[in-house]
C-alpha cells in the first residue's frame, strides 16, 4: 500500500524527562497535569497527528488517565498510548482501552511494551511471549463474540459484547519496538507499526528488509515508523550550538543514573543507542545532521535530527523514501521544541492520521452498548 505522507507525531513528556539542560533537574519542567497537558494541547493544535504517551513506573504519570482526561481538551490529534504487557488483566485491558477509544471517537493508537514490571525481572523471551498473548487476547476481545484463550500465561473463556471498540477493522493500531528475533517475529505476526529507534540510513534499510522478509511469511504488510528527537533552528549553526547547549550542565555520572532508572535500560535496543553514539565522531554527530548526545542522559531513544529547516526536512524526507511514514518527535524543552518544529518544518510536510488511511475509523456508528457515532 503507498502512502502519501507521513504520520508526524509529538511526545507527552508524562514520565518526568523534559528540561531545558539534559541532566540538570527544574522543577519548571516536572511531569505534571498542568505541564505536560499543556504541551498536548499545543501540539493538537499545531496540527500534529499523534502524542505518544509513555509509561514509566518511578516517575510517570498514568498515560491511559491522562489520555482520558486529554480526550475533550483536544480536537484532532490522535493517542499513542505506551501499555506495558501484563500490567493490566488482560480482559479488562481490552475493555479500559475500547472505552478509551470511544471518548475519543476513534484518535486511539496503542504502543505495546514488553519491558518488566516494576519489581519483577522475566528473560526477553518470556516478555515477548506474554506481549504475544496480551496482543491476541486483546484482538479476540475487538473482533470475535467470545473470547476463548489457551495459553502460558492466560486462560479465558469469556463473553466479549461489553468490550468492542470504536475503531472497526481490528481495533485500534498497534505500534510495537523490538530488535530481538522474538520481537520481530511478535510485530511481523500481529502489529501494523514497527517502530525504530534511530541508527544509519544503512542499518535502518537493513532492519526494514527483516521485518518485511518476516512480516511476508504472515501475508502480512507492516508499516514503518521512527522515534527521534530534533533540534531545528534558522541555521545549522545555531542548531549545532544549541544541542552543546543542551550538554553543558550535565554530570555524566548523573547522566548514567538518569538512564538507569528506566525499566527498558538494559534493553537490547537501548545497547545499540550505546553502540550508536561509541562510533560518532568527537561532537556526537554518527551521521550529517544525526547527533548522538541525547543518549548521554536519557534511556531509550538518544538521538536528535540537528539541523536548519531544509537540513531537517531533507533528512524525514530521506527517511519517507525509504518506506517509513509514522515520526514520533521530541525536544527539550517539549513545549518550546514542538513550536519550533511545527514552524519550520511541518509547512513543508503531507501530515496524515495512520488509522483513517488504514480504514479503522467507521463511517457509521459502531453497533456496540458503547456505540456513539462516527468522528467527524
Amino acid at each position: 500500500m503507498e502512502i502519501d505522507g507521513a504520520e508526524i507525531s509529538w511526545f507527552a513528556p508524562i514520565c518526568d524527562g523534559d528540561d531545558q539542560f539534559l541532566g540538570f533537574r527544574d522543577p519548571k519542567f516536572k511531569s505534571s497535569w498542568e505541564n505536560t497537558s499543556q504541551i498536548v494541547k499545543t501540539a493538537d493544535q499545531l496540527g500534529y497527528s499523534n502524542v505518544l504517551c509513555p509509561s514509566s513506573y518511578q516517575v510517570g504519570q498514568d498515560p491511559l488517565t491522562f489520555i482520558s482526561a486529554m480526550a475533550p481538551l483536544t480536537k484532532q490529534i490522535n493517542f499513542l498510548a505506551a501499555i506495558r504487557s501484563g500490567e493490566i488483566h488482560p480482559p479488562m485491558l481490552a475493555r479500559s482501552l475500547a472505552t478509551l477509544d470511544h471518548i475519543l471517537k476513534g484518535r486511539l493508537t496503542i504502543n505495546i511494551i514488553s519491558s518488566d514490571l516494576p519489581g519483577t525481572s522475566l528473560a526477553s523471551s518470556e516478555r515477548y511471549a506474554r506481549s504475544r498473548e496480551v496482543i491476541q487476547i486483546l484482538k479476540q476481545a475487538w473482533t470475535q463474540e467470545e473470547l476463548n484463550f489457551n495459553g502460558k500465561f492466560y486462560n479465558f473463556k469469556l463473553s466479549t459484547a461489553p468490550i468492542k471498540p470504536y475503531q472497526q477493522n481490528g481495533g485500534p493500531l498497534l505500534y510495537f519496538g523490538g530488535y530481538s528475533p522474538d520481537g520481530v517475529d511478535l510485530c511481523a505476526e500481529f502489529c501494523d507499526v514497527n517502530l525504530m529507534w534511530p541508527d544509519t540510513e544503512e542499518k535502518l534499510q537493513g532492519l526494514m528488509a527483516t521485518m518485511n522478509s518476516k512480516a511476508a511469511q504472515y501475508n502480512r504488510t507492516v508499516q514503518f515508523g521512527l522515534r527521534v528527537h530534533v533540534i531545528v533552528r534558522e541555521t545549522e549553526k545555531e542548531a549545532r550550538a544549541y544541542a552543546q547547549q543542551l550538554l553543558s550542565k550535565l554530570d555524566l555520572q548523573v547522566g548514567e543514573e538518569i538512564k538507569n532508572r528506566a525499566l527498558d535500560s538494559k534493553s537490547l535496543g537501548v545497547s545499540k543507542q550505546t553502540s550508536l553514539r561509541e562510533k560518532a565522531d568527537q561532537d556526537y554527530y554518527v551521521e550529517p545532521n544525526l547527533w548522538t548526545g541525547i543518549g548521554l542522559a536519557r534511556s531509550g531513544c538518544g538521538v536528535a535530527i540537528v539541523g536548519n529547516p531544509d537540513q531537517v526536512y531533507n533528512k524525514i524526507k530521506r527517511y519517507m523514501n525509504m518506506g517509513i511514514h509514522a515520526f514520533i518527535l521530541s525536544g527539550y524543552p517539549h513545549h518550546q521544541e514542538c513550536k519550533l518544529f511545527a514552524k519550520h518544518v511541518m509547512p513543508k510536510l503531507k501530515n496524515i492520521h495512520l488509522p483513517k488511511f488504514l480504514g479503522r475509523i467507521p463511517k457509521t456508528p459502531p453497533n456496540t452498548p458503547l456505540g456513539n457515532g462516527p468522528r467527524k
